[in-house]
């Protein structure tokens, strides 16, 4: 495998990760910083933010190409792995990874040593879709699961269509999760954690965010529900998510476990929710309580199609959580900055730029000029658009041989 970012040489001595202490006492912050995220040492603040690919093999097992992708870009202080599924129900796009087949297992364990061998660091992020999913995706196929029996409208599974072709169809009407299957859902995460502790990682993030099922029952409207699990109250809304942070947290600990949300995104269907700054509070303490290593923030999206959550916003949520905090979403380098001398941010994620510039932490601290992602590319296929992105060195080397110095 081709290895793409720069490693400290032999017998250098790295910085000092930011301890408690002096984090309080900083008067600036730098993405270059080393960073003590509860007992795992990140080299910079830089983190590389989940991206759905559609690139496992057979079996949703990832593969020799998945391995190279994240070992590329392993000069990010975390990788925080592609949503992945855990258990096929919670599946809602082809060739997306698992993560509950001894298969799987070990397909991730290729990668995270891959990642390992470079010294980064990587999160598995944890997933389960809910209603953003289709029929020819879940087990005989049975009808998704949610917290209403509405589809989410305008909304679409990559999946299999009527022909049996893959291609982007609409997510199916769902039904009202039954207390069993809720409870098959969180016994899934706890099953998720053990085989993500068997596979090395470095820990684990419940994904909350983006219209997926943890998120339909944060959102006092998409959530239908009167029980327990129900709209009603902000202890019933966010039951659910907690209750699998606690099977993840008893595996791993919770000082290695994080939590994604997207407080006020409209991916999948999302409604904007009156009680948005009551559940997301609340659920900000209740993590603090259970000493959640990091909240994840979906701040907006690269191409503005969400909105941007409110500065006043983070800046309730940094008084409520008591850890670390990351932010991602259409963010570039002086805006990572700013939320950083904000003080609303402990780590930056970055996404589609991470997808083009494999060495994205080095082009910025050293002012390099960003390579633009070929769209067309993004999901699904083989190594083009995938790791076939040179570094900024790399493609200086590449234009010197196309373009051989005139000594004439």
């Amino acid at each position: 495998m081709a290895f793409r970012c720069v490693t400290l040489p032999d017998g250098a001595e790295a910085p000092q990760p930011l301890t408690a202490a002096s984090k309080s006492g900083m008067q600036s912050k730098s993405l270059f910083d080393p960073y003590s995220l509860g007992p795992v040492q990140l080299r910079n603040r830089i983190v590389m933010a989940p991206l759905t690919r559609s690139r496992a093999g057979k079996g949703d097992v990832p593969g020799e190409i998945n391995a190279e992708y994240y070992e590329q870009r392993a000069c990010a202080g975390l990788i925080i792995s592609e949503a992945t599924q855990v258990s096929k129900q919670g599946q809602g796009y082809l060739w997306t990874p698992g993560i509950y087949t001894g298969e799987q297992v070990q397909g991730w364990k290729n990668v995270v040593k891959a990642v390992h061998d470079r010294q980064g660091k990587i999160f598995l992020q944890m997933w389960h879709v809910g209603r953003i999913s289709h029929t020819s995706l879940q087990p005989n196929g049975a009808a998704p699961i949610s917290s209403t029996d509405r589809a989410a409208a305008n909304t679409f599974s990559f999946a299999l269509d009527e022909n049996g072709k893959p291609g982007n169809v609409p997510a199916s009407k769902p039904t009202l999760a039954t207390i069993a299957q809720l409870r098959q859902v969180v016994c899934d995460y706890g099953q998720s954690a053990r085989n993500a502790k068997e596979a090395g990682f470095d820990g684990a993030e419940v994904h909350g965010a983006n219209g997926y099922l943890f998120d339909q029952y944060l959102n006092s409207v998409v959530n239908e529900r009167t029980d327990e699990y129900g709209n009603q109250t902000k202890e019933s809304r966010t039951r659910l998510l907690l209750e699998a942070f606690d099977a993840v947290a008893a595996v791993l600990g919770p000082d290695r476990v994080g939590v994604r949300i997207a407080p006020f995104g409209n991916f999948g269907d999302m409604k904007p929710d009156p009680k948005v700054e009551e559940t997301f509070l609340y659920l900000a303490e209740e993590l603090t309580r259970r000493s959640a290593v990091y909240m994840h923030v979906v701040r907006g999206s690269q191409f503005d199609v969400e909105p941007v959550v409110p500065l006043g916003f983070l800046e309730k949520l940094r008084k409520a959580f008591g850890a670390s905090i990351i932010i991602t979403g259409g963010l570039d380098q002086k805006k990572a900055k700013d939320l950083l001398a904000q003080g609303v941010a402990d780590l930056v994620g970055f996404g589609m730029l991470f997808i083009s510039n494999p060495d994205l932490p080095e082009r910025f601290r050293n002012g390099w000029p960003l390579a633009p992602a070929d769209h067309s590319t993004l999901y699904g296929g083989g190594a083009k658009g995938y790791t076939d992105y040179p570094t900024y060195q790399e493609s200086q080397m590449t234009r010197e041989v196309r373009e051989p110095l005139d000594i004439r």
